[in-house]
Formats: structure tokens, C-alpha cells, sequence
């Protein structure tokens, strides 16, 4: 990932030293003292889990040094992981796509079922399909890529604490490129509206972004992703963009 724009090692601050990330008993690196932070009104709290761990302090280092963001810790594995999500009380986990000990996704929808406000982001450097739908079914908010910029990687961090949508353009290629199951609008009962909310879904736009197109309130646009969800028979608007596009119902990515 070319964190702040070059490589990682020009993140602000230099090298991470062991007073960046101490470990704890379990092997969960923790924040600055070896104690979980405490929460602050306004901070987005975010857990890393990547089993590079150059790369997990540095981007936890990066985190740091924004005003809303917090890196609350860094697990190395999803044993790690699940040990530290009860007790560092993260807003966002970043999630590596592959794991030592298990993958990226079987350890998001085990995170996700027992802590269904939890928003997990998957990073990678390339999905498959089948990965990609097994995300979505996972209950992740989206994917990242790895050798994304560290803008993007903020803002989606920022973004998915509103519960959006996180989709790269690799990804969105690659569910463009899914087998086609082609059902109309019809069958799954929706209106123009929600179908063409769901078309800018599948262009990556968060509900936020889609209001502002659709001359609708937030509040009205979130209303009709919860009908689209459920229409489609879904829970994550990650799994609706997948079934739209199989179903042929929208083109991904345009």
C-alpha cells in the first residue's frame, strides 16, 4: 500500500519504536502504555489485523496521526483478533484477507455475527469471485485494495462508520465479470427508484453521496437501501450489489 502517497516508510513520524504498539499477554498489540485507549467523543476507533506486522504498526502509526481517527490496536492472526474486538471496543476492524491461522472472511462472519455493529473492512491485494461473494455474505462493509493510497484507506475508514459501502474498482470489475442469473426487476418487486439507488450502489456510491444526487434526504435514501435489502433478501449492501449484478439487474462499476 503506498501509505501517505510513497511507500511505507514515509509515514509522518518515522519508524515505529515499542512505544508504538506494546503487546499484551495474549499477543495483542495495544495502544501507546499497553492499555486499551478509552473511548473520545467524535474518533472513529479502528483495529488492524495483518499478519505483516511492519505493515500493522505503520498503518497504525498513520491512524494515529489523524484527529478522527484512532488505531485502538493490532491483532496478528483471528486468535488475536477475537481476543482483542471484546476488549479494545473498535468502531472499524481492517481486515487482512489472508490470515496464518484463518481467512479474512470466515473471521469477518464470525466477528460480524457476534458483534452486529461492528464494521469490518477486508483488505486486499487481489479478490476472486468467489471471495467476493462469500464477503458479502460475511457481513463485511467492503473491500480495500492493499496497494491502494493512504487517502483512500482513510476516507473508507471514515466512511464505514456510516455504514456504506466500500467497493475498488478491481472489485467492482471483478463482480461485473460474475456469471449472469438473470431475474428483472419484477421478481424481486422493485420500484424505479430503489432500482436505480441500487445501480448507484453498484457504482461504489455511499447513501450519503446518493442522496445528494437524488435530491433526497439521507434519511429517505437509507430507507430505501433497507427495502432493497430486504427485497433482495440480504443483509449487507455489499451482498445486494452481488446479487444485482448476477441477476443482471445493474452494471457494476459504469
Amino acid at each position: 500500500m503506498a501509505l501517505g502517497g510513497g511507500d511505507v516508510g514515509t509515514l509522518p513520524g518515522g519508524p515505529t519504536d515499542a512505544a508504538s504498539g506494546v503487546q499484551d499477554g495474549q499477543g495483542v498489540d495495544l495502544a501507546p502504555g499497553g492499555i486499551p485507549h478509552q473511548r473520545h467523543g467524535g474518533l472513529t476507533r479502528v483495529l488492524v489485523v495483518d499478519d505483516h506486522r511492519t505493515f500493522a504498526e505503520l498503518l497504525s502509526l498513520a491512524l494515529d496521526h489523524q484527529p478522527d481517527l484512532m488505531c485502538v490496536g493490532h491483532a496478528h492472526n483471528s486468535a488475536e483478533a477475537f481476543a482483542a474486538v471484546p476488549r479494545v471496543r473498535p468502531d472499524v476492524v481492517l481486515m487482512d484477507l489472508r490470515l496464518p491461522d484463518q481467512d479474512g472472511i470466515t473471521t469477518t462472519a464470525q466477528l460480524t455475527r457476534d458483534y452486529p455493529e461492528l464494521n469490518v473492512l477486508i483488505l486486499t491485494a487481489h479478490a476472486s469471485q468467489l471471495e467476493i461473494a462469500r464477503a458479502a455474505r460475511s457481513g463485511a462493509s467492503g473491500f480495500l485494495a492493499k496497494d491502494g493510497v493512504l487517502s483512500d484507506v482513510l476516507e473508507a475508514l471514515r466512511t464505514a462508520r456510516r455504514g456504506s459501502l466500500i467497493l475498488p474498482a478491481g472489485v467492482l470489475a471483478a463482480i461485473a465479470a460474475q456469471g449472469s442469473d438473470e431475474r428483472d426487476a419484477a421478481h424481486w418487486g422493485l420500484t424505479p427508484r430503489e432500482l436505480e439507488v441500487l445501480q448507484l450502489l453498484g457504482q461504489g456510491r455511499d447513501p450519503r453521496g446518493i442522496a445528494k444526487d437524488l435530491g433526497v434526504s439521507l434519511d429517505t435514501c437509507r430507507w430505501y437501501v433497507k427495502h432493497i435489502l430486504a427485497k433482495l433478501g440480504v443483509h449487507t449492501q455489499l451482498e445486494a450489489v452481488v446479487v444485482a449484478a448476477r441477476s443482471g439487474l445493474i452494471e457494476v462499476g459504469r
